[in-house]
Protein backbone atom coordinates (compact mmCIF):
# COMPACT_ATOMS: atom_id res chain seq x y z
CA UNK A 1 0.00 0.00 0.00
CA UNK A 2 1.19 3.52 -0.73
CA UNK A 3 -0.31 7.00 -0.61
CA UNK A 4 -1.35 8.94 -3.70
CA UNK A 5 -1.68 12.54 -2.56
CA UNK A 6 -3.67 12.28 0.66
CA UNK A 7 -5.51 9.10 -0.36
CA UNK A 8 -3.82 5.74 0.37
CA UNK A 9 -3.76 3.25 -2.52
CA UNK A 10 -3.93 -0.53 -2.13
CA UNK A 11 -2.26 -2.42 -4.99
CA UNK A 12 -3.30 -6.09 -5.10
CA UNK A 13 -1.03 -8.56 -6.90
CA UNK A 14 -2.36 -11.53 -8.92
CA UNK A 15 -2.72 -13.94 -5.97
CA UNK A 16 -4.29 -11.29 -3.74
CA UNK A 17 -6.70 -10.33 -6.52
CA UNK A 18 -7.79 -13.96 -6.96
CA UNK A 19 -8.23 -14.32 -3.19
CA UNK A 20 -10.35 -11.17 -3.05
CA UNK A 21 -12.33 -12.37 -6.08
CA UNK A 22 -13.09 -15.61 -4.21
CA UNK A 23 -14.46 -13.68 -1.23
CA UNK A 24 -16.55 -11.47 -3.52
CA UNK A 25 -17.97 -14.48 -5.37
CA UNK A 26 -18.89 -16.14 -2.05
CA UNK A 27 -20.61 -12.90 -1.03
CA UNK A 28 -22.75 -13.13 -4.15
CA UNK A 29 -23.57 -16.78 -3.45
CA UNK A 30 -24.60 -15.91 0.11
CA UNK A 31 -26.80 -13.01 -1.02
CA UNK A 32 -28.54 -15.21 -3.59
CA UNK A 33 -29.20 -17.87 -0.96
CA UNK A 34 -30.32 -15.53 1.82
CA UNK A 35 -32.41 -13.06 -0.19
CA UNK A 36 -35.20 -14.68 -2.28
CA UNK A 37 -35.63 -11.54 -4.40
CA UNK A 38 -32.11 -11.87 -5.81
CA UNK A 39 -32.45 -15.61 -6.30
CA UNK A 40 -35.68 -15.12 -8.24
CA UNK A 41 -34.00 -12.69 -10.63
CA UNK A 42 -31.27 -15.20 -11.53
CA UNK A 43 -28.48 -12.64 -11.16
CA UNK A 44 -25.16 -14.55 -11.37
CA UNK A 45 -23.36 -14.68 -8.03
CA UNK A 46 -20.23 -13.21 -9.60
CA UNK A 47 -22.22 -10.21 -10.84
CA UNK A 48 -24.14 -9.72 -7.59
CA UNK A 49 -21.04 -9.91 -5.39
CA UNK A 50 -19.04 -7.82 -7.84
CA UNK A 51 -21.67 -5.08 -7.86
CA UNK A 52 -21.60 -4.94 -4.06
CA UNK A 53 -17.82 -4.53 -4.19
CA UNK A 54 -18.11 -1.90 -6.94
CA UNK A 55 -20.57 0.09 -4.80
CA UNK A 56 -18.24 -0.08 -1.79
CA UNK A 57 -15.31 0.88 -4.01
CA UNK A 58 -17.31 3.87 -5.31
CA UNK A 59 -17.77 5.09 -1.74
CA UNK A 60 -14.09 4.58 -0.87
CA UNK A 61 -12.60 6.01 -4.06
CA UNK A 62 -10.80 9.35 -3.58
CA UNK A 63 -12.28 9.54 -0.07
CA UNK A 64 -10.81 6.76 2.06
CA UNK A 65 -8.90 4.28 -0.12
CA UNK A 66 -8.14 3.69 -3.80
CA UNK A 67 -7.93 0.01 -4.77
CA UNK A 68 -6.02 -1.25 -7.82
CA UNK A 69 -6.42 -4.91 -8.82
CA UNK A 70 -4.31 -7.15 -11.05
CA UNK A 71 -6.34 -8.08 -14.13
CA UNK A 72 -3.66 -10.07 -15.96
CA UNK A 73 -5.66 -13.33 -15.76
CA UNK A 74 -8.68 -11.84 -17.55
CA UNK A 75 -7.59 -12.49 -21.17
CA UNK A 76 -7.02 -16.19 -20.45
CA UNK A 77 -10.34 -16.57 -18.62
CA UNK A 78 -12.19 -14.71 -21.36
CA UNK A 79 -10.57 -16.86 -24.06
CA UNK A 80 -11.42 -20.10 -22.23
CA UNK A 81 -15.07 -19.15 -21.68
CA UNK A 82 -15.74 -18.09 -25.25
CA UNK A 83 -13.92 -21.14 -26.58
CA UNK A 84 -16.45 -23.24 -24.67
CA UNK A 85 -19.20 -21.24 -26.40
CA UNK A 86 -17.63 -21.98 -29.77
CA UNK A 87 -17.54 -25.73 -29.19
CA UNK A 88 -21.27 -25.66 -28.44
CA UNK A 89 -22.03 -24.60 -32.03
CA UNK A 90 -22.85 -28.09 -33.25
CA UNK A 91 -24.58 -28.45 -36.61
CA UNK A 92 -25.94 -31.81 -35.46
CA UNK A 93 -27.49 -30.19 -32.40
CA UNK A 94 -29.09 -27.52 -34.55
CA UNK A 95 -30.59 -30.15 -36.86
CA UNK A 96 -31.83 -32.16 -33.90
CA UNK A 97 -33.84 -29.18 -32.71
CA UNK A 98 -35.66 -29.06 -36.02
CA UNK A 99 -37.41 -26.24 -37.82
CA UNK A 100 -38.54 -24.51 -34.63
CA UNK A 101 -34.95 -24.06 -33.44
CA UNK A 102 -33.95 -22.61 -36.82
CA UNK A 103 -36.91 -20.19 -36.78
CA UNK A 104 -36.22 -19.08 -33.23
CA UNK A 105 -32.52 -18.61 -34.04
CA UNK A 106 -33.38 -16.50 -37.10
CA UNK A 107 -35.69 -14.31 -35.01
CA UNK A 108 -33.05 -13.94 -32.32
CA UNK A 109 -30.35 -13.09 -34.86
CA UNK A 110 -32.57 -10.44 -36.46
CA UNK A 111 -33.22 -8.96 -33.04
CA UNK A 112 -29.48 -8.77 -32.30
CA UNK A 113 -29.16 -6.46 -35.29
CA UNK A 114 -32.32 -4.54 -34.34
CA UNK A 115 -31.08 -3.94 -30.79
CA UNK A 116 -27.90 -2.35 -32.10
CA UNK A 117 -29.78 -0.20 -34.59
CA UNK A 118 -32.12 0.99 -31.83
CA UNK A 119 -29.16 1.72 -29.57
CA UNK A 120 -27.37 3.68 -32.27
CA UNK A 121 -30.53 5.64 -33.09
CA UNK A 122 -31.23 6.71 -29.50
CA UNK A 123 -27.53 7.42 -28.86
CA UNK A 124 -27.54 9.76 -31.88
CA UNK A 125 -30.57 11.61 -30.47
CA UNK A 126 -28.69 12.19 -27.21
CA UNK A 127 -25.54 13.24 -29.01
CA UNK A 128 -23.35 10.44 -27.59
CA UNK A 129 -21.08 8.08 -29.61
CA UNK A 130 -22.79 5.41 -31.72
CA UNK A 131 -20.59 2.81 -30.00
CA UNK A 132 -22.41 3.74 -26.80
CA UNK A 133 -25.63 2.56 -28.43
CA UNK A 134 -24.08 -0.73 -29.53
CA UNK A 135 -22.71 -1.34 -26.02
CA UNK A 136 -26.23 -0.76 -24.65
CA UNK A 137 -27.57 -3.00 -27.41
CA UNK A 138 -26.88 -6.64 -28.18
CA UNK A 139 -23.41 -6.49 -26.58
CA UNK A 140 -24.86 -6.40 -23.08
CA UNK A 141 -28.56 -7.23 -23.42
CA UNK A 142 -28.30 -10.37 -25.56
CA UNK A 143 -24.70 -10.99 -24.56
CA UNK A 144 -25.02 -10.31 -20.85
CA UNK A 145 -22.23 -9.09 -18.56
CA UNK A 146 -19.63 -11.55 -19.91
CA UNK A 147 -19.89 -10.39 -23.52
CA UNK A 148 -20.16 -6.76 -22.45
CA UNK A 149 -16.99 -6.90 -20.38
CA UNK A 150 -15.19 -8.92 -23.06
CA UNK A 151 -15.87 -6.25 -25.69
CA UNK A 152 -15.29 -3.30 -23.32
CA UNK A 153 -11.50 -3.04 -23.91
CA UNK A 154 -12.05 -3.02 -27.67
CA UNK A 155 -14.71 -0.30 -27.38
CA UNK A 156 -12.42 1.70 -25.06
CA UNK A 157 -9.68 1.54 -27.73
CA UNK A 158 -12.20 2.79 -30.27
CA UNK A 159 -12.97 5.82 -28.11
CA UNK A 160 -15.87 4.85 -25.83
CA UNK A 161 -14.84 6.08 -22.40
CA UNK A 162 -16.18 4.09 -19.44
CA UNK A 163 -17.12 1.09 -21.59
CA UNK A 164 -16.81 -1.42 -18.73
CA UNK A 165 -19.09 0.61 -16.49
CA UNK A 166 -21.66 1.03 -19.27
CA UNK A 167 -21.49 -2.72 -19.96
CA UNK A 168 -22.18 -3.81 -16.39
CA UNK A 169 -24.92 -1.23 -15.83
CA UNK A 170 -26.76 -2.17 -19.04
CA UNK A 171 -26.35 -5.92 -18.46
CA UNK A 172 -27.63 -5.69 -14.89
CA UNK A 173 -30.62 -3.63 -16.03
CA UNK A 174 -31.39 -6.29 -18.63
CA UNK A 175 -31.11 -9.21 -16.22
CA UNK A 176 -33.43 -7.59 -13.68
CA UNK A 177 -36.06 -6.40 -16.18
CA UNK A 178 -35.88 -9.57 -18.26
CA UNK A 179 -36.64 -11.65 -15.20
CA UNK A 180 -39.45 -9.38 -14.09
CA UNK A 181 -41.25 -8.81 -17.41
CA UNK A 182 -40.90 -12.09 -19.29
CA UNK A 183 -43.54 -13.88 -17.20
CA UNK A 184 -46.20 -11.13 -17.30
CA UNK A 185 -45.73 -10.78 -21.08
CA UNK A 186 -46.29 -14.50 -21.67
CA UNK A 187 -49.26 -14.45 -19.31
CA UNK A 188 -50.78 -11.56 -21.28
CA UNK A 189 -50.64 -13.63 -24.48
CA UNK A 190 -52.04 -16.74 -22.80
CA UNK A 191 -54.96 -14.85 -21.29
CA UNK A 192 -55.68 -12.67 -24.34
CA UNK A 193 -55.88 -15.60 -26.75
CA UNK A 194 -57.21 -18.11 -24.16
CA UNK A 195 -54.33 -20.48 -24.81
CA UNK A 196 -54.29 -22.24 -21.44
CA UNK A 197 -57.42 -24.35 -22.04
CA UNK A 198 -56.65 -28.01 -21.32
CA UNK A 199 -52.87 -27.50 -21.54
CA UNK A 200 -52.31 -29.53 -18.39
CA UNK A 201 -54.36 -32.39 -19.80
CA UNK A 202 -53.08 -32.49 -23.35
CA UNK A 203 -49.38 -31.72 -23.01
CA UNK A 204 -47.13 -34.46 -21.61
CA UNK A 205 -45.18 -33.61 -18.52
CA UNK A 206 -41.51 -32.75 -19.04
CA UNK A 207 -38.69 -31.58 -16.84
CA UNK A 208 -38.94 -27.81 -16.79
CA UNK A 209 -35.68 -27.30 -14.98
CA UNK A 210 -32.82 -27.50 -17.40
CA UNK A 211 -30.44 -28.63 -14.70
CA UNK A 212 -32.69 -31.54 -13.78
CA UNK A 213 -32.02 -33.19 -17.13
CA UNK A 214 -28.27 -32.58 -17.15
CA UNK A 215 -26.01 -35.48 -16.34
CA UNK A 216 -23.42 -35.17 -13.62
CA UNK A 217 -19.86 -34.42 -14.68
CA UNK A 218 -17.78 -37.50 -13.93
CA UNK A 219 -14.00 -37.16 -13.58
CA UNK A 220 -11.77 -40.22 -13.95
CA UNK A 221 -8.61 -39.56 -11.94
CA UNK A 222 -7.12 -43.01 -12.44
CA UNK A 223 -5.50 -42.35 -15.82
CA UNK A 224 -3.91 -39.44 -17.62
CA UNK A 225 -5.96 -39.79 -20.80
CA UNK A 226 -9.41 -39.55 -19.23
CA UNK A 227 -12.19 -37.71 -21.06
CA UNK A 228 -11.80 -34.81 -18.61
CA UNK A 229 -8.06 -34.46 -19.25
CA UNK A 230 -8.26 -34.95 -23.01
CA UNK A 231 -11.05 -32.37 -23.30
CA UNK A 232 -9.01 -29.77 -21.44
CA UNK A 233 -5.97 -30.54 -23.60
CA UNK A 234 -8.09 -30.08 -26.73
CA UNK A 235 -9.41 -26.79 -25.40
CA UNK A 236 -5.82 -25.58 -25.00
CA UNK A 237 -5.09 -26.58 -28.60
CA UNK A 238 -8.24 -24.80 -29.83
CA UNK A 239 -7.31 -21.64 -27.93
CA UNK A 240 -3.82 -21.66 -29.44
CA UNK A 241 -5.11 -22.17 -32.97
CA UNK A 242 -7.77 -19.54 -32.36
CA UNK A 243 -5.21 -16.95 -31.28
CA UNK A 244 -3.35 -17.54 -34.56
CA UNK A 245 -6.60 -17.09 -36.53
CA UNK A 246 -7.34 -13.86 -34.65
CA UNK A 247 -3.83 -12.60 -35.38
CA UNK A 248 -4.17 -13.11 -39.14
CA UNK A 249 -7.68 -11.63 -39.19
CA UNK A 250 -6.40 -8.56 -37.32
CA UNK A 251 -3.55 -8.25 -39.83
CA UNK A 252 -6.17 -7.89 -42.54
CA UNK A 253 -7.46 -4.72 -40.86
CA UNK A 254 -10.62 -6.17 -39.30
CA UNK A 255 -11.21 -5.09 -35.69
CA UNK A 256 -12.37 -7.85 -33.38
CA UNK A 257 -11.84 -9.10 -29.81
CA UNK A 258 -9.13 -11.71 -29.31
CA UNK A 259 -11.51 -14.55 -28.54
CA UNK A 260 -13.37 -14.55 -31.89
CA UNK A 261 -10.71 -16.73 -33.50
CA UNK A 262 -11.04 -19.31 -30.72
CA UNK A 263 -14.83 -19.35 -31.14
CA UNK A 264 -14.48 -19.98 -34.86
CA UNK A 265 -11.86 -22.70 -34.42
CA UNK A 266 -13.92 -24.24 -31.60
CA UNK A 267 -16.99 -24.55 -33.82
CA UNK A 268 -15.02 -26.04 -36.74
CA UNK A 269 -13.08 -28.38 -34.44
CA UNK A 270 -16.28 -29.60 -32.77
CA UNK A 271 -18.17 -30.26 -36.01
CA UNK A 272 -15.27 -32.05 -37.70
CA UNK A 273 -14.82 -34.16 -34.57
CA UNK A 274 -18.55 -34.98 -34.52
CA UNK A 275 -18.09 -36.57 -37.96
CA UNK A 276 -14.59 -38.05 -37.69
CA UNK A 277 -14.51 -38.80 -33.94
CA UNK A 278 -10.74 -38.23 -33.92
CA UNK A 279 -10.45 -37.20 -30.28
CA UNK A 280 -12.37 -36.77 -27.03
CA UNK A 281 -14.43 -33.60 -26.60
CA UNK A 282 -16.65 -33.91 -23.55
CA UNK A 283 -18.89 -30.84 -23.69
CA UNK A 284 -19.77 -31.09 -19.99
CA UNK A 285 -16.08 -30.82 -19.12
CA UNK A 286 -15.62 -27.90 -21.49
CA UNK A 287 -18.68 -26.09 -20.13
CA UNK A 288 -17.49 -26.76 -16.57
CA UNK A 289 -14.07 -25.20 -17.22
CA UNK A 290 -15.67 -22.34 -19.15
CA UNK A 291 -18.02 -21.67 -16.24
CA UNK A 292 -15.14 -21.41 -13.77
CA UNK A 293 -13.29 -19.07 -16.13
CA UNK A 294 -16.43 -16.94 -16.55
CA UNK A 295 -16.89 -16.49 -12.80
CA UNK A 296 -13.27 -15.43 -12.35
CA UNK A 297 -13.45 -13.11 -15.35
CA UNK A 298 -16.69 -11.43 -14.23
CA UNK A 299 -15.66 -11.03 -10.61
CA UNK A 300 -12.26 -9.49 -11.40
CA UNK A 301 -13.79 -7.24 -14.07
CA UNK A 302 -16.33 -5.92 -11.59
CA UNK A 303 -13.60 -5.40 -8.99
CA UNK A 304 -11.98 -3.09 -11.55
CA UNK A 305 -15.26 -1.30 -12.31
CA UNK A 306 -15.13 2.49 -12.10
CA UNK A 307 -18.70 3.60 -11.41
CA UNK A 308 -17.64 7.22 -11.01
CA UNK A 309 -17.14 7.35 -14.78
CA UNK A 310 -20.88 6.80 -15.43
CA UNK A 311 -22.46 9.87 -13.87
CA UNK A 312 -22.32 12.04 -16.99
CA UNK A 313 -23.88 9.24 -19.10
CA UNK A 314 -26.83 8.40 -16.86
CA UNK A 315 -29.48 10.21 -18.95
CA UNK A 316 -28.59 8.78 -22.41
CA UNK A 317 -28.09 5.30 -20.96
CA UNK A 318 -31.52 5.42 -19.31
CA UNK A 319 -33.10 6.58 -22.58
CA UNK A 320 -31.48 3.78 -24.60
CA UNK A 321 -32.34 1.03 -22.11
CA UNK A 322 -35.97 2.07 -21.70
CA UNK A 323 -36.36 2.14 -25.48
CA UNK A 324 -34.75 -1.30 -25.74
CA UNK A 325 -37.19 -2.60 -23.15
CA UNK A 326 -40.19 -1.37 -25.15
CA UNK A 327 -38.83 -2.77 -28.44
CA UNK A 328 -38.12 -6.28 -27.08
CA UNK A 329 -41.61 -6.56 -25.57
CA UNK A 330 -43.29 -5.45 -28.82
CA UNK A 331 -41.10 -7.82 -30.86
CA UNK A 332 -41.82 -10.78 -28.56
CA UNK A 333 -45.58 -10.16 -28.32
CA UNK A 334 -45.83 -9.58 -32.04
CA UNK A 335 -43.37 -11.23 -34.40
CA UNK A 336 -41.98 -13.94 -32.10
CA UNK A 337 -45.42 -15.11 -30.98
CA UNK A 338 -46.78 -15.17 -34.54
CA UNK A 339 -43.79 -16.86 -36.21
CA UNK A 340 -43.51 -19.53 -33.53
CA UNK A 341 -47.11 -20.64 -34.04
CA UNK A 342 -49.53 -18.37 -32.10
CA UNK A 343 -50.23 -21.21 -29.65
CA UNK A 344 -49.56 -21.85 -25.97
CA UNK A 345 -45.97 -22.97 -26.59
CA UNK A 346 -45.36 -19.87 -28.72
CA UNK A 347 -46.52 -17.71 -25.80
CA UNK A 348 -44.13 -19.50 -23.43
CA UNK A 349 -41.28 -19.06 -25.93
CA UNK A 350 -42.13 -15.36 -26.23
CA UNK A 351 -41.69 -14.98 -22.48
CA UNK A 352 -38.39 -16.85 -22.69
CA UNK A 353 -37.36 -14.63 -25.61
CA UNK A 354 -37.72 -11.54 -23.41
CA UNK A 355 -35.81 -13.30 -20.65
CA UNK A 356 -32.63 -13.99 -22.62
CA UNK A 357 -32.83 -11.08 -25.06
CA UNK A 358 -32.62 -8.75 -22.07
CA UNK A 359 -30.65 -10.93 -19.71
CA UNK A 360 -29.46 -14.53 -19.68
CA UNK A 361 -30.81 -17.96 -20.59
CA UNK A 362 -31.20 -18.55 -16.84
CA UNK A 363 -33.78 -15.74 -16.84
CA UNK A 364 -35.55 -17.36 -19.77
CA UNK A 365 -35.67 -20.77 -18.08
CA UNK A 366 -36.96 -19.27 -14.83
CA UNK A 367 -39.66 -17.33 -16.69
CA UNK A 368 -40.81 -20.39 -18.64
CA UNK A 369 -40.74 -22.65 -15.58
CA UNK A 370 -43.05 -20.23 -13.75
CA UNK A 371 -45.47 -20.23 -16.68
CA UNK A 372 -45.34 -24.01 -17.09
CA UNK A 373 -45.94 -24.57 -13.38
CA UNK A 374 -49.09 -22.45 -13.58
CA UNK A 375 -50.57 -23.37 -16.99
CA UNK A 376 -49.02 -26.69 -17.97
CA UNK A 377 -45.89 -28.17 -19.55
CA UNK A 378 -44.39 -26.74 -22.75
CA UNK A 379 -41.89 -29.36 -23.99
CA UNK A 380 -41.22 -27.65 -27.34
CA UNK A 381 -40.39 -24.36 -25.63
CA UNK A 382 -38.00 -26.07 -23.22
CA UNK A 383 -36.15 -27.62 -26.16
CA UNK A 384 -36.00 -24.57 -28.43
CA UNK A 385 -35.16 -21.73 -26.03
CA UNK A 386 -32.18 -23.34 -24.22
CA UNK A 387 -30.63 -24.47 -27.52
CA UNK A 388 -30.83 -20.99 -29.03
CA UNK A 389 -30.37 -18.85 -25.91
CA UNK A 390 -27.75 -21.05 -24.29
CA UNK A 391 -25.64 -21.99 -27.29
CA UNK A 392 -26.18 -20.58 -30.76
CA UNK A 393 -27.12 -16.96 -30.11
CA UNK A 394 -23.85 -16.16 -28.32
CA UNK A 395 -21.96 -17.25 -31.41
CA UNK A 396 -24.17 -15.21 -33.77
CA UNK A 397 -24.16 -12.19 -31.48
CA UNK A 398 -20.36 -12.06 -31.33
CA UNK A 399 -20.23 -11.93 -35.12
CA UNK A 400 -22.97 -9.25 -35.26
CA UNK A 401 -21.13 -7.08 -32.72
CA UNK A 402 -17.87 -7.46 -34.62
CA UNK A 403 -19.55 -6.31 -37.84
CA UNK A 404 -21.06 -3.25 -36.14
CA UNK A 405 -17.75 -2.38 -34.46
CA UNK A 406 -15.89 -2.51 -37.77
CA UNK A 407 -18.60 -0.50 -39.52
CA UNK A 408 -18.44 2.26 -36.89
CA UNK A 409 -14.67 2.46 -36.38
Amino acid sequence: MHTTGFIPQLNLDLIQTLAMAGLIFLTGVMLNKKIPFFEGLNIPSAVLGGLVFAAVNLFLHDRVLNIKVNTSMQPLCMMLFFTSIGTNASVGLLKKGGKQVVLFLVLSSIFCVLQNLVGIGVATLFGVPKLFGVMAGSVTLVGGPATGLAFAPLFEQMGLRGAETIAVTAATFGIVLGGLLGGPSATFLIDKFRLATNTKKNVPAVATNREATDELLRVDISNEHSAFTMSLVNIGIIMGMGSAVSFFIARSGITLPAYIGAMIVGAVYRNINDKKNWTVLDQKTIDFSGGIALNIFLTVALMDLRLWELFHLALPLSGILLTQLLVVILFALGLTFVVMGKDYEAAVMSGGFIGFMLGTVANAMAVMKTIADKYGAAPRAFLVVPLVGGFFIDYINALVITLFANFLK
